[in-house]
């Protein structure tokens, strides 16, 4: 019988893993065969997933919590999933989606329900995402309106650029004597330029 591997994933740093690592110990998965990544979902360029794929043989299984922990691209969770299963020969568990137990129902009709079982939730692994990005981007956009700002706030203008301005608009000095008189960069005075410009126009 071939040996039991956990595989854990959360998506950034300051996520807690704690709650997977729990479920693979009830489940008396080794410590030392329990991989953690602490990566987007997006591919599976995760140094912790290469690493128990270098580790796995025919026979082994690979145990996850939910299919979204696996990853959140639909084509290639379907992609990774063939490979793990029908090349590489191992087995794979989904805690909370018994259907998804490679290593029971082998004839065609468990082949077929696992597969479709698979598909559903990788679709909707994929379609959350979609949302949650979307719906940020609404927010983001509504914000925008309603004059949130975003990112830091400029640095208030020299007291004097005023004066600057109006001797620069009018053509009494050149961009590089009116960014030298406010401390600025010449970059740095045509942007603040066109902002005054805008805001007391």
């Amino acid at each position: 019988m071939g040996k039991t591997y956990g595989y854990i994933r959360v998506s950034s740093t300051d996520q807690n893993e704690s709650r997977q690592y729990l479920a693979m110990q009830k489940r008396d998965i080794p410590k030392k065969h329990i991989f953690i990544d602490k990566v987007s979902g997006k591919d599976f360029q995760r140094p912790q997933y290469l690493a128990m794929l270098r580790r796995l043989k025919p026979g082994d299984q690979i145990c996850i919590t939910s299919i979204d922990r696996l990853g959140r691209n639909y084509k290639e969770i379907q992609q990774q999933w063939h490979v793990l299963t029908k090349e590489m020969k191992v087995d794979i568990l989904v805690f909370d989606m018994p259907l998804l137990d490679t290593r029971r129902d082998k004839d065609l009709l468990g082949t077929f329900i696992a597969d479709l079982v698979l598909q559903v939730l990788s679709f909707v692994a994929q379609n959350e995402r979609e949302n949650i990005r979307r719906r940020q981007a609404e927010g983001i956009a509504a914000a925008k309106i309603s004059g949130t700002r975003f990112g830091r706030e400029p640095s208030p203008l020299p007291s004097g650029f005023p004066r600057v301005f109006a001797q620069w608009k009018n053509g009494e000095i050149n961009t590089s004597e009116a960014a030298r008189r406010c401390g600025m960069a010449r970059s740095s005075f045509r942007y603040r330029a066109r902002t005054y410009m805008k805001n007391t126009s």
